[in-house]
């Protein structure tokens, strides 16, 4: 069942200038629910452009995002809020750091209603936070109150994972989400992904630029090169390619571009 549906989808920057530049041209593809798909491609593919355009943060040229038959580049980004969620590469976005852990999440947790914070958060909904930062076995489950601020760079993008999940988005994107982490906390929090993405049966996207990840995540690979998806590997095609054989695809088509 078709579940997001992307309809001849273009966005130029720079129109008629020197410096034009075709930032997405003509994409069409539709995933089904529950797809976790790994984007993949050089500086300037178009793989960034493409999860701003989803979120409102950049305006199309041209063409249709379809989530469930309803056309999302037609509302506004704050509705868009209400069902897609995003966790950013920059630890420092996402959360506010002088609020708690526990206020954070309880924001995220009335995404789509009513935001403000009350003086007393509702027994159950600590109970809810708590459970989920279990799973996590960073022990924050302990440190409720302390300023998002305090904590490093990688429990913040957990959390963040956390917030940008607890209320089953329709589409959650991920965004170079653990690009700004040393090698040990990206394979943690990557591993914590997986877990959340499978344990909710969450449609998402994820760029990334750790082919080892791109590869070892999700049922599906696209790679973009110039604005334009140029392959689209599908579960049983991604499982027969390794790094080298996506490393040479993309060098190839840098090279053939060149």
């Amino acid at each position: 069942m078709e579940y997001i549906e992307f309809k001849n989808i273009n966005k130029t920057f720079f129109k008629a200038t020197p410096r034009e530049f075709k930032a997405l041209e003509n994409i069409n593809f539709t995933i089904s629910k529950g797809d976790f798909v790994t984007i993949v491609g050089s500086n300037g593919a178009g793989k960034s452009t493409l999860l701003n355009l989803i979120q409102g943060l950049i305006a199309k040229d041209s063409g249709n995002i379809y989530i469930n038959g309803k056309d999302i580049l037609q509302i506004s980004q704050i509705e868009r809020a209400k069902f897609i969620s995003c966790v950013f590469q920059n630890p420092l976005d996402g959360t506010a750091p002088r609020m708690t852990i526990l206020e954070n999440l309880s924001l995220a947790y009335r995404r789509g209603n009513r935001r403000t914070l009350r003086e007393s958060t509702k027994k159950q909904e600590i109970e809810i936070f708590v459970k989920e930062l279990k799973k996590l076995n960073l022990g924050l489950e302990d440190k409720l109150n302390t300023p998002i601020g305090f904590l490093s760079g990688g429990q913040r993008q957990c959390i963040s994972l956390i917030m940008a999940s607890l209320n089953n988005p329709k589409l959650i994107l991920l965004d170079e989400h653990t690009s700004a982490l040393d090698p040990k906390m990206q394979n943690v929090l990557m591993e914590i992904t997986d877990e959340k993405i499978k344990e909710k049966n969450l449609t998402a996207f994820m760029v990334t630029h750790r082919l080892t990840d791109a590869l070892k995540y999700g049922n599906r690979l696209l790679v973009m090169h110039r604005g334009k998806i140029v392959f689209d590997f599908k579960d049983e095609e991604k499982k027969k390619l390794n790094v080298k054989d996506l490393y040479e695809i993309i060098l190839k088509l840098d090279c053939e571009n060149n």
